[in-house]
């Protein structure tokens, strides 16, 4: 070891000595430094070998089940660095079990949810079947069972979802919820975490992206509904029965779930006054489109103090916002806080991987409050469950707000002084008017108005009485325009 230090130039006994002695010493620091390496090692091993298991069980191996095992398996060296933990999906429940793939071969498969609840060995529950039965029994069993839950399930917690809250914070486990609004959004945390210190103002945003799609398609290429949605349900975008997307239902489970969070009440997708987008033609369309809008499924909420708005409907929105932008089968949800001012939460809203990400960074916020002894300690819905109140939902005829209309009208003199006069009897006022000249069938050509801010419950009459002329051929077409407070 000392020899290469020995080695001089020097005859003096004084120089030999002094080489002598740094070579010692080097050899010492060395000698010191690879002791310190081999330690480390050891510690690092030993931390490794020490590292917590977490051990997820999944029921359901669907799109969204598929995506979760994807994730974890993706991810499996870079979670360990971010968590000190190990999550491994230790089980799978599927009542239609197939083989598995290869790479997950290691995991157990069942067809039985309750295999997954009774074992022991299981810390986190992710119920990703759907439905209302057996999703929230097999919920509420885990929860029984001391065990924390993930669960991507917008249609159960809209209504169901105060008793599994509940449930989960007498049991004093945790309930992750994260992929149910917005697909691969981090929407919950944000609304949950991020904006804590702000007082939510309003709600607004595009939560569908079948139904985002369709209307993508039918502006951008001037496409009928039914036959995007015919393409759409070729393409995988649309279900074979599509009603709960393209009629605004699982937007108003969303949006059920946002109010909840956003204002400290309970309320269900039921008390949300919903439209879908199933009447949307080409024509109001393109005439949105002249009148600088984009038409847009859009769920809106605004708080004003004991009561909040709560509606998903077909929306002109102006072409210069925003949420005019978002096309295809994206998602946007808008807030509105009285500190941070407007914040937009946009991607892809539904998708295998998307989505299997959002459920991924549920199970790991729970595995981190496992391993720190925190459970509990952000409140499943943002406020605490005593602290919640009741809130009166705004009728929809106490609402405000400018619209489009679209008559088919017969071509003759005298028609639009009648139904400008109807609308000036019940205190709305005309902002602009288009006449087209083209013939509809019948004779009747489209008559479209746009007005300025009107009561809905004055516009319901008025266009009940316009619908009595006998020049008027066809259901009126009503579409609001979107507008900021």
């Amino acid at each position: 070891m000392l020899a290469p230090y020995i080695t001089v130039s020097s005859t003096t006994r004084q120089g030999r000595e002094y080489i002598l002695t740094s070579g010692m010493k080097m050899s010492r620091n060395c000698g010191q430094i690879f002791s310190l390496f081999i330690a480390l090692f050891i510690i690092y091993r030993w931390r490794e070998t020490r590292m917590k298991d977490i051990k997820v069980g999944l029921i359901g191996f669907g799109t969204v089940g598929q995506g979760l095992a994807e994730v974890l398996h993706m991810q499996q060296k870079r979670l360990p660095k971010r968590t000190g933990m190990r999550i491994t999906l230790a089980a799978i429940a599927d009542k239609n079990a197939r083989p598995l793939p290869e790479r997950f071969a290691h995991i157990s498969l069942v067809r039985d949810g309750a295999a997954i609840i009774d074992n022991p060995d299981i810390d986190i529950v992710v119920e990703l079947i759907g439905g209302i039965e057996p999703a929230k029994s097999l919920i509420l069993a885990a929860i029984a069972a001391g065990k924390h839950v993930v669960t991507a399930n917008k249609a159960l917690l809209s209504q169901e979802g105060r008793d599994i809250f509940a449930a989960a914070a007498a049991q004093k486990v945790e309930v992750g919820y994260e992929a149910s609004v917005g697909g691969g959004i981090p929407v919950i945390k944000a609304l949950r975490e991020g904006l804590v210190a702000n007082r939510i103002l309003s709600i607004s945003g595009i939560m569908n992206g079948t139904a985002n799609y369709i209307l993508s398609r039918m502006t951008d290429e001037g496409i009928a509904f039914s036959d995007v949605l015919a393409e759409a349900q070729r393409l995988g975008f649309a279900e074979a029965d599509p009603s709960y997307d393209v009629e605004g239902i699982d937007t108003a489970h969303k949006l059920a779930i946002l109010m909840s969070m956003a204002y400290g009440m309970h309320i269900t997708h039921r008390e949300i006054s919903t439209e879908g987008i199933s009447n949307i033609e080409p024509l109001d369309i393109e005439l949105a489109r002249e009148f600088g809008y984009r038409i847009k499924l859009l769920a809106i909420s605004r708080n004003h103090g004991e009561h909040v708005e709560a509606r998903v409907h077909p929306t002109m929105v102006p072409q210069d916002h925003l949420l005019a932008s978002i096309s295809g089968a994206y998602n946007a949800i808008h807030f509105h806080g009285d500190c941070v001012g407007n914040i937009l939460l946009y991607g892809l809203g539904a998708g295998k991987v998307p989505t299997g990400s959002a459920v991924a960074a549920d199970v790991v916020d729970i595995a981190r409050n496992i391993a720190c002894n925190s459970i509990g300690r952000v409140p499943s819905l943002g406020y605490r469950p005593d602290q919640f109140v009741p809130r009166r939902i705004t009728p929809m005829d106490e609402l405000y707000g400018p619209y489009y209309f679209r008559f088919s009208v017969l071509d003759q003199p005298g028609v639009l002084a009648s139904i400008a006069g109807i609308l000036s009897e019940h205190d709305i006022s005309i902002e602009s008017v288009i006449q087209k000249g083209r013939k509809e069938s019948g004779g009747a050509v489209p008559l479209v108005i746009v007005t300025h801010a009107a009561k809905e419950s004055s516009v319901e009459q008025a266009l009940a009485r316009i619908s009595t002329l006998a020049a008027v051929t066809a259901p009126v077409v009503k579409i609001r325009i979107f507008e900021e407070e």
